[in-house]
């Protein structure tokens, strides 16, 4: 694989979260997101002015320095806003044997119906995806990866193999 260009605008980074995806994953926060839910555990992240910017190649260096890393988490603010850069980098750690994690206050049925090439590269490199807004009176401390009820952990494999939302089985 040659060289990426593409630049991201990170919120943060978590080296070596368990609380964003199974296993322990490195989790990559982007900056800036429309959605704005309200009781959002991120709110920092809302604005697109703001965050770091850091290339692709950087931070999937970083992941490859953690050999105990099951994949890379993104989330934010909104990974669809930064897609093609994303996708850039679900590439990389794909070609690694790592898994993608992402969080999206989208749902899978909107993704799908973009016509956006960007959109539609990201969700293609997603192995599990988080979808769905947060809604603060489905807040529940108790489900697994995420944090209100309308929320679905979606396998895409399954999903694309069977032409339907498929959700993911722990």
């Amino acid at each position: 694989m040659g060289v990426s260009a593409a630049k991201l605008q990170v919120a943060g980074l978590e080296p070596e979260s368990i609380v964003d995806g199974p296993g322990i994953r490195l989790a990559v926060f982007v900056q800036g997101c429309p959605h704005k839910c309200p009781g959002c555990h991120n709110p920092q992240t809302h604005p697109f002015k703001g965050g770091t910017e850091m290339a692709v190649e950087d931070i999937f260096a970083r992941f490859k320095r953690n050999p105990l890393l099951k994949g890379v988490t993104l989330s934010g603010g909104e990974p669809f806003c930064q897609a093609e850069a994303l996708a850039e980098l679900a590439r990389l750690v794909h070609s690694a044997r790592k898994d993608v994690v992402v969080y999206t206050g989208y749902t899978y049925e909107e993704l799908a119906a973009s016509e956006d090439p960007a959109v539609q590269a990201l969700l293609s490199e997603t192995d599990l995806l988080v979808d769905g807004p947060f809604i603060e009176e489905q807040k529940d401390l108790d489900l697994h990866f995420r944090g209100s009820g309308n929320q679905r952990l979606i396998d895409m494999e399954k999903t694309r193999a069977r032409g339907q939302v498929a959700l993911w089985e722990q």
